[in-house]
């Protein structure tokens, strides 16, 4: 039996999908909602949630529940809030799962463990320093040495997958709003921006993480996932301009100027995520766990552009 956190997120219910159409038992965790066959409320996530009732006579968990990264935070503590859910949260759920006889968990953290940039032309690798600059890189960080903390403890088998930034069928967030800008033909000022950056379609994750639930070679390991073709904001634009069947309208913006107009509106970080660049090296996970992404960019964008109509 295989048991799924945040079940109706964005990353759990495409895993939960899979999962089913695979024939894998499989158990939903959520926060809310009903308790039945196949599915268990277990309330809000933290360092007192009580996890005992869900994960009897389960052998893997992948965790993908969590407070996710948003770009306007307001909390009065957002690191403490962050902490509470992602650090506290799955040292909890890491501890019990041993306890309750779980021999595997999946712990889906991110790449801004790794920062936030990468130098043009050294993609972040499996062995690039933790560095993480927000409070969710932060507290995601300190989930991942809180749980291999209890796989030393226990012998609990812990896995790590960082994904880069997650799109498909679903994603809402900033991805969401630029595909709806091209879709609707609007012109847009970053065709003189000249970056990098390595993205996940959803389906490539889920089949990534649906490996790290029985691979031998899995445990004891935090793997970098992608599509394993990067893309430069202008080629995503006009990526996305062909799956929605409209031209891509580009405007040669300088950078600078760009910058410039980020620090004036408060959108700073906005316009580095845009303009830097951000790779992965996933050549470990392809070679130690005989993993290549399964759907091409263009794929995983028309599934995005489907279902974004």
């Amino acid at each position: 039996m295989l048991a799924v956190t945040g079940a109706t997120g964005f990353v759990g219910r495409a895993l939960l999908g899979r999962l089913v159409r695979d024939g894998r038992p499989v158990r939903a965790l959520t926060r809310s909602g009903p308790s039945g066959p196949g599915q268990v409320c277990i309330g809000d996530i933290g360092p007192d949630t009580d996890w005992r009732a869900a994960l009897a006579g389960v052998r893997c968990v992948v965790h993908c529940a969590a407070r996710v990264h948003v770009m306007a935070d307001h909390h009065p503590d957002p690191l403490a809030a962050y902490r509470a859910v992602n650090t506290a949260g799955t040292e909890r759920l890491a501890r019990q799962a041993a306890q309750a006889g779980v021999r595997r968990l999946v712990l889906v953290s991110t790449v801004k463990v790794l920062g936030e940039r990468s130098l043009p032309g050294q993609p972040l690798s499996a062995n690039s320093p933790a560095q993480p600059e927000d409070p969710y890189g932060r507290s995601k960080h300190e989930a991942e040495q809180a749980l291999w903390a209890v796989a030393r403890e226990t012998g609990l088998e812990a896995v790590v997958v960082r994904p880069p930034l997650v799109y498909g069928p679903g994603v809402g967030a900033n991805f969401r709003a630029l595909m709806r800008w091209v879709a609707q033909g609007r012109p847009l000022p970053l065709g003189a921006i000249r970056n990098q950056r390595s993205l996940v379609g959803i389906h490539n994750l889920v089949d990534l993480l649906v490996r790290c639930t029985d691979h031998p070679q899995a445990p004891g390991r935090a793997w970098l996932v992608s599509d394993g073709h990067d893309l430069s904001t202008p080629d995503l634009v006009r990526a996305m301009a062909a799956a929605t069947g409209r031209p891509a309208r580009l405007w040669p913006v300088p950078v600078p100027a760009l910058q410039l107009a980020g620090r004036l509106t408060g959108r700073a970080a906005a316009v580095a995520r845009l303009t830097e660049s951000l790779q992965v090296d996933i050549s470990d996970t392809v070679r130690q766990l005989d993993w290549r992404p399964p759907y091409p960019v263009d794929i995983e964008l028309a599934r995005t552009a489907e279902a974004l109509a």
